[in-house]
């Protein structure tokens, strides 16, 4: 709405003047303003040279604003009358030299945006007010403004540019002055709108010597008025109202160039450039390479500890025992003790309450793997040939629940002269684990896997009912093995297998750190040597009863569980993991049921019976002679050995009992330790410096610090083997005597192989470590463990005590390769 005051006789201005002032009674931004007044005021340059142009727009400021507090925008607007004493020519006068006063003592920041090409980047001058709305109520104050400049350097071009400014202005002011009102009507103005203008002139006449002008190449932009006020001080001006909005044919100019009309806000033209910023940074912010950083070596340290010691040599285990009657085959003495030992229990299995479903007589297990094996080799045809071949890869699915089908299984194959391939019971088609075993059996060319009635009705199904096709597997057919679905052999069938030589016996599969999955191939000769160092080093006789709590399809569970069992007439009592969870303290309730002589566990079952004991009063481990813990190359198995020992030593526990051992995938058993009945050494401990480790070096310190690791000795060298430690990178040369190293084993009880992968089989099962002076430490090739060690020296002092100088104790600090 137009607020029309009392019309001012209009008087023209001075002859020196050849423009004409009007101002609308209408609304008008106050960065509108800002621009109207620069294009009035432009026609004073050449008059003033040298003042800051907008210094020249501060005429129209009212003494008093400069120098009083803004009014709010709740204050009422003046009376209508008192308007026309803000255009007196002596108050204008008086407001003027009062800032030509300021103007020598204050100096303001300079802005940083749209700013006239007529002052240089050094030039300060004030920011217009940020106000998102002109409709404040007529005559209401602003903050006082405020009026600077700088010294400006002349140039030789500004007169051109200075005419066209004064044509310009004028034509412009007097379009917009004309277009204010339908009908091109002038409105009236105050008589005194030009007197401040020649005042000023007048009053900054003096100022010209000391003030000068730089203009650019560029024609200078005296249209807008609008600069950046990011953080700068912003002086503000008194408001006045002028032309009604829209009405200005003045535009501005956005971020992106874009053209919008002036009368768009502060606030509004910051909320677009916000909304113009992208979210996220540029893509190809994603794909440089901080080159800096890859190219820089770091420097090693000049004070850290290297290496002392001399070098260490290969150490070479007892060899097995000459005299004593050895079987010539494990499947030849599973025919023997299925023969002439038929009720002899073999394996029994607990369900999750911990009672015993079945056993597993060495009579059952002969006869049902000998109905598997004629099954295999004569019942499943493909186009009226056989299905399977000797020498073929065949999956066990089987529960960790199950061990006597398993067993039933892994023997059954063997029979057939088929390679097992245990692997665990997928749970959904995508599962990703199951992917990296799907690609295990497509590189191993399984097309066979056999499981139980329970757990493949357990797996998903497809639409037609058969199991579905998991993700990454190769086709497969499924066989059931329970009892009804195998076919008895003829009275006059008998396998061929003699499971010697360099065949392979079975495949068990390794994941690396990565998430790969490799299966690692023992062949018959290895099988049947392991059998006989495991029988020789942990003393196994006929008749003996371990509880296995340990996974019995890989592992040292498989070794001591399946295969050292049978060659020994074992009863073995497998304790499920689902009652591990149930119940902790199982496995040392069927110890003291069983009377077992062995049990088989790692140092977690030991720490959840430990959370488990209280209450029981009716424990006794007097009956046991070896308690094997199987993950001993984790240095901290040591903490739940000693807490075990501490809790159950007053319950018939010994403490020579505990006996850690060391093994891999790659190199089955590497280390265990001996009972004394079995002429073992005491056990030995060492307290080493974390810090020394850290460089791989071996430096022995006082349990009183925080920064120390305690480990304990995984026992001697496995009979008939050979050990040493080589360096982690590079050239495999021996490690000195106070050195951290991977170990190496070069025996008849390994692996073979990574089924298929020949090259990383070179560089694992056919290891050459070599002396310092690079001959080669051993007539045969060793194979890597992937396991950190180093050998106990008899000049350290933990060691002294225990008055034993052979060197053929293991330490072992970690079980992951490149670990410190």
């Amino acid at each position: 709405p137009f607020s029309f005051l009392t019309p001012i006789p209009w008087q023209p201005l001075p002859a020196s003047d050849s423009m004409a002032v009007s101002f609308p009674e209408c609304d008008i931004t106050q960065k509108g303003y800002e621009k109207k007044r620069a294009k009035l005021l432009a026609r004073y340059i050449p008059l003033i040279q040298g003042i800051d142009p907008s210094l020249q727009a501060e005429h129209r400021i009212p003494g008093p604003s400069q120098t009083t507090a803004a009014v709010p925008k709740q204050q009422k607007s003046r009376p209508t009358t008192s308007r026309d004493e803000r255009f007196r020519s002596d108050v204008h006068t008086e407001a003027v030299q009062a800032a030509l006063a300021k103007y020598k003592e204050r100096k303001m920041p300079m802005p940083s945006k749209r700013r006239s090409v007529l002052v240089h980047s050094s030039v300060e001058t004030y920011t217009p007010p940020d106000t998102s709305s002109a409709s404040e109520d007529e005559g209401s104050l602003r903050r006082p403004g405020r009026l600077t400049s700088t010294p400006l350097q002349s140039h030789s071009s500004v007169e051109p540019w200075l005419d066209r400014v004064i044509q310009g202005s004028s034509t412009s002011s007097s379009a917009s002055s004309t277009s204010s009102h339908p009908g091109g009507r002038p409105t009236a103005a105050p008589s005194a709108a030009a007197t401040p203008g020649a005042a000023a002139a007048t009053a900054l006449a003096g100022l010209e010597a000391h003030t000068h002008i730089d203009l650019h190449s560029a024609p200078p932009d005296v249209t807008t008025g609008l600069v950046e006020h990011s953080y700068f001080e912003r002086p503000q001006v008194a408001s006045v109202r002028s032309v009604p909005r829209g009405c200005s044919g003045s535009m501005l100019e956005t971020a992106d160039g874009v053209p919008v009309n002036s009368r768009v806000s502060s606030k509004i033209q910051q909320l677009l450039n916000t909304l113009k910023r992208p979210k996220r940074p540029p893509l190809k912010e994603f794909f440089v390479d901080d080159f800096e950083e890859l190219l820089e070596v770091q420097q090693p340290d000049p004070n850290q500890p290297k290496p002392e010691g001399s070098e260490t040599s290969v150490l070479r285990g007892e060899p097995l025992t000459a005299g004593v009657p050895r079987p010539p085959s494990l499947l030849a003495t599973l025919q023997r003790w299925g023969t002439t030992q038929p009720k002899s229990p073999c394996l029994t299995a607990l369900d999750t309450t911990g009672k015993a479903t079945y056993t597993l007589t060495y009579g059952k297990l002969w006869s049902r793997s000998l109905k598997l094996a004629y099954t295999l080799l004569n019942k499943l045809t493909n186009k009226n040939e056989p299905l399977l071949k000797p020498g073929d890869r065949v999956a066990l699915v089987f529960p960790n629940s199950d061990p006597v089908m398993f067993m039933v299984a892994f023997y059954g194959c063997l029979l057939a002269e088929l390679v097992p391939v245990p692997i665990e019971v997928p749970l959904t088609r995508k599962d990703a684990g199951s992917q990296q075993v799907g690609f295990l059996l497509g590189s191993c060319g399984v097309s066979l896997a056999l499981t139980t009635d329970a757990c493949q009705k357990g797996l998903p199904k497809a639409q037609t009912g058969e199991v579905a096709a998991f993700k990454g597997w190769p086709p497969l057919s499924w066989l059931v093995i329970d009892g009804k679905h195998l076919a008895k052999p003829p009275k006059d069938w008998h396998p061929l297998a003699q499971d010697t030589g360099t065949g392979t016996a079975y495949i068990e599969y390794k994941t690396s750190k990565e998430g790969s999955t490799v299966g690692v191939t023992v062949s018959h000769a290895s099988l049947l040597a392991q059998c006989r160092a495991l029988t020789q080093a942990c003393g196994y006789s006929e008749a003996e009863t371990l509880t296995n709590v340990l996974d019995f399809k890989r592992d040292a569970g498989l070794w001591h569980g399946v295969l050292t069992s049978v060659m020994n007439r074992m009863h073995v009592v497998s304790v499920p993991y689902a009652l591990m969870k149930a119940n902790p303290l199982s496995w040392i309730q069927k110890v003291c049921f069983y009377k077992a002589r062995a049990a088989l566990v790692k140092s977690r079952d030991m720490h959840w019976s430990l959370l488990a004991q209280r209450g029981q009063r009716d424990v006794s481990l007097s009956s046991l002679r070896m308690l094997i813990v199987a993950d001993g190359a984790n240095p901290w198995s040591i903490s739940s050995c000693d807490a075990f020992l501490n809790v159950f030593q007053s319950r018939g526990l010994r403490p020579e009992v505990i006996c850690p051992c060391a093994s891999s995938p790659e190199a089955l058993t590497v280390a265990i330790r001996r009972p004394p009945d079995l002429g073992g050494p005491p056990p030995r401990k060492a307290v080493l410096s974390m810090n020394g480790l850290s460089y791989g070096v071996i430096r022995v310190d006082t349990e009183e610090k925080l920064s120390v690791l305690t480990v304990q000795d995984v026992g001697q060298v496995m009979p008939g083997a050979n050990v040493c430690v080589v360096k982690l990178e590079g050239t495999p040369y021996l490690c000195k005597t106070d050195e951290v190293g991977e170990i190496c084993v070069s025996s008849s009880a390994t692996g073979t192989a990574y089924y298929g992968l020949l090259g990383i089989t070179k560089n694992v099962f056919e290891t050459v470590p070599v002396t310092a002076g690079g001959s080669p430490v051993f007539d045969r090739p060793f194979t890597r463990t992937g396991l950190l060690g180093f050998i106990g020296p008899v000049s350290m002092s933990s060691y002294t005590r225990t008055g034993s100088k052979r060197r053929d104790t293991l330490l072992q600090s970690c079980s992951c390769p490149g670990c410190s």
